[in-house]
């Protein structure tokens, strides 16, 4: 029995959409086992800062607290304000109403699968149906008590005609917060289960391991300290109980016979004096416990090499790493050692990457992965367990892609129209084609992504190019943008061909993408020969492989006349000519713009001295760059890199932005299109 999913509606940033988070199955999770590898059996969530990855956590802890309560602040605002809209135009159908829907995968075969605590929601047909596994459904809905007095209240608020909606919204939070709520049960089919046949409590448990933001010198002794105590506190302990006990009780009384009755005869005495001793007397008795001597007489030491570190000392990132394994041996050891269980058993650790350096994240699921190994193999347990990870760390989600080798079971949330937006990653919906080129895309993902390109995960915008030029130089044209230079934008140089892998991923996503690509234009041999400028597109064909992906007219170029746009996907290209010529590339199109800028041709004629000067001639007629682009561009197919460095060189020495080179029009109109969705995206986020 495992947690399938979990949908959210309306708490915080979810709404009413895209808010379901599917996590993995227990069956292969912490399997008591020397070959135990938790990644593929891990639920990753994540996200940018702020988009609902710690909302996740915090529904699963409210709902199986003690005292479940929630505050207006916890409803979606929007959610309220729909509502706020309707009393006015006096439609009272609908109530604030916070709803939980829980789908739980049961194997009715399964001798472990007890299925006691949720007999209310399965139904003998229902089971016979399912065969072997069977999903049912629990709904937990935060409503209203009292219904009709909510009712008058928001008509006596509305009477009182609040000038601004601002103060207006605010007394409706505020009866909000005075309203009694009630979390109710029901199944499936909307039929109220009562308190007395179900409780949540009794079918899920919650382990949270928070980001530990608050070390300090005590925290690995803190830690520790618990699960010595939750040891020697077992039964099983009693021999140790005694011995340490005993070995108290002598120190106890060495204290009394040394200390306490040497020093005691001098100040009672010297109190006689006063007053009688049946009056007035002080004993000092010694009274050293094991609590004592864990909480103020043990020092937790780190070892680094043959030194010993006291704790306060050792860097945070290890600490924090400390103190995750502490939780999670504290969890191991005081789980009951049984074959079956009735509960559904949570881990999540939240943000785990607080203080660690760049590898440490990399190597956390692996560092995890071993330690639960060990862990369970020596505590002999079979945990029925499912482990939950959220992280805004590039690195972790590296480490998961790779030690699980699979885009399963990572759900990215992002806010879209100011709504969180779930989005459960799968190795099937990340690809596109048939299942022999999805597998190849696959692997090429999964191993390209690890180099750079995990950061689109957490990226404002992303922009693919096809070269070292566009990468180098764009960057530095982004920066000089007021519009863009906020915002964390992501460079990626892939070629085109292979670009369109990420295509159905950035899609998922929702990250506003910005693809530059080339005309690539096909020229015949001897065309290339004699490196002919192209001054008309009819009857020419492209071989650029995103052109042929979107174009209506495939690999024809002649009537392109707008760039292309897929829902947060645009592509542009080299669309017009420049003084009279349709360049092939991002080099020869910003020679033909830039043919008489000083900076160009200080670096043509320094890197490419020769055939610069041939082009140019005796009178340095600069003019005739643009007549010779293609043979430019052809010129510098190997010293790309050395290119775009003596640009970039020149452009931040001399730090004249004015008489820098321009980029290409298709280039400028792109960064227009990217600064707007960003800054759309960003007004929806603070909305």
């Amino acid at each position: 029995m495992y947690l399938k999913s979990l949908k959210i509606n309306n708490f915080r940033k979810f709404g009413e959409k895209n808010n379901v988070v599917e996590f993995v199955g227990s069956t292969d999770t912490l399997k008591s086992s020397k070959n135990t590898n938790i990644a593929p059996s891990t639920t990753l969530i994540v996200g940018k800062n702020n988009s609902g990855k710690t909302t996740v956590a915090e529904a699963l802890k409210r709902l199986l607290g003690k005292s479940v309560k929630f505050l207006a602040c916890d409803f979606n605002f929007d959610y309220l304000l729909g509502l706020l809209e309707e009393y006015k135009n006096n439609n009272f159908d609908r109530f604030p109403a916070l709803e939980f829907e829980i789908t739980v995968r049961i194997d009715i075969n399964s001798e472990c699968d007890l299925v006691t605590n949720i007999a209310p929601f399965l139904s003998i047909e229902s089971v016979q149906a399912a065969g072997k596994e069977n999903d049912f459904r629990v709904i937990l809905r935060y409503e209203i008590e009292e219904m009709t007095s909510f009712k008058n209240e928001i008509e006596s608020l509305l009477k009182k005609n609040h000038k601004e909606e601002a103060a207006l919204f605010r007394k409706f939070l505020e009866l909000i917060d005075e309203t009694g709520f009630k979390v109710n049960y029901y199944n499936s089919e909307g039929i109220p289960i009562g308190e007395n046949k179900f409780r949540i409590n009794d079918l899920i448990e919650v382990k949270v391991i928070n980001a530990n933001k608050n070390i300090n010198d005590t925290s690995l002794s803190s830690t520790f300290n618990k699960i010595i105590k939750f040891r020697y506190n077992l039964k099983s302990e009693q021999t140790l109980r005694d011995a340490v006990a005993a070995e108290i009780e002598q120190i106890n009384k060495t204290i009394e016979n040394k200390v306490s009755n040497s020093h005691t005869v001098s100040i009672n005495t010297a109190l006689s004096k006063i007053e009688s001793s049946d009056h007035l007397e002080v004993s000092l008795r010694p009274d050293l416990t094991f609590e004592q001597i864990l909480t103020n007489i043990i020092k937790y030491e780190y070892k680094e090499g043959k030194f010993h570190i006291p704790e306060g000392q050792f860097g945070l990132g290890y600490a924090n790493l400390m103190t995750i394994i502490g939780e999670l041996i504290d969890y191991i050891e005081q789980y009951p050692k049984q074959e079956c269980h009735s509960k559904i058993n949570l881990i999540c650790i939240e943000e785990p990457e607080a203080f660690m350096h760049s590898q440490m994240q990399e190597l956390f699921i692996k560092h995890i992965n071993d330690a639960i190994s060990y862990l369970l193999a020596d505590s002999q347990k079979q945990i029925n367990s499912q482990l939950i990870i959220t992280t805004h760390s590039s690195h972790i989600l590296n480490s998961k892609i790779h030690s699980g080798n699979s885009f399963n079971n990572i759900s990215y949330i992002a806010i879209v129209n100011n709504f969180s937006n779930v989005v459960n990653l799968s190795d099937n919906n990340v690809m596109d084609g048939d299942s022999t080129s999805k597998l190849d895309d696959l692997k090429f993902l999964k191993k390209h992504i690890k180099h750079k390109v995990s950061e689109l995960f957490f990226s404002d915008a992303v922009v693919f190019v096809e070269g070292v030029t566009e990468e180098t130089l764009l960057s530095y044209y982004i920066e000089q943008r007021e519009e863009l230079k906020r915002y964390y934008i992501s460079v990626f140089n892939i070629n085109g061909a292979h670009g369109l892998v990420y295509h159905p991923l950035i899609k998922l996503l929702k990250v506003p993408n910005l693809i530059i690509t080339d005309l690539d234009i096909k020229r015949t041999e001897e065309e290339k020969k004699d490196s002919e400028q192209i001054s008309n597109l009819k009857g020419r064909i492209t071989t650029n492989q995103t052109i042929i992906r979107y174009n209506s007219e495939k690999e024809k170029i002649e009537n392109l006349k707008e760039y292309f746009e897929n829902e947060n996907i645009r592509v542009v290209f080299q669309r017009e000519a420049v003084e009279g010529y349709f360049a092939t590339s991002f080099e020869e199109a910003f020679i033909l713009c830039n043919y008489n800028n000083d900076i160009l041709n200080s670096v043509l004629a320094s890197l490419k001295s020769e055939l610069y000067g041939e082009i140019v001639g005796a009178n340095k007629d600069r003019d005739r760059l643009k007549q010779a682009s293609y043979k430019l561009q052809s010129g510098l197919s190997k010293s790309k890199s050395d290119f775009s460095n003596g640009l970039l060189y020149e452009m931040v020495v001399k730090d004249e932005k004015q008489n820098n080179p321009q980029l290409p029009k298709y280039i400028n109109e792109g960064l227009d299109w990217l600064a707007k969705c960003v800054i759309d995206q960003l007004k929806s986020e603070r909305q």
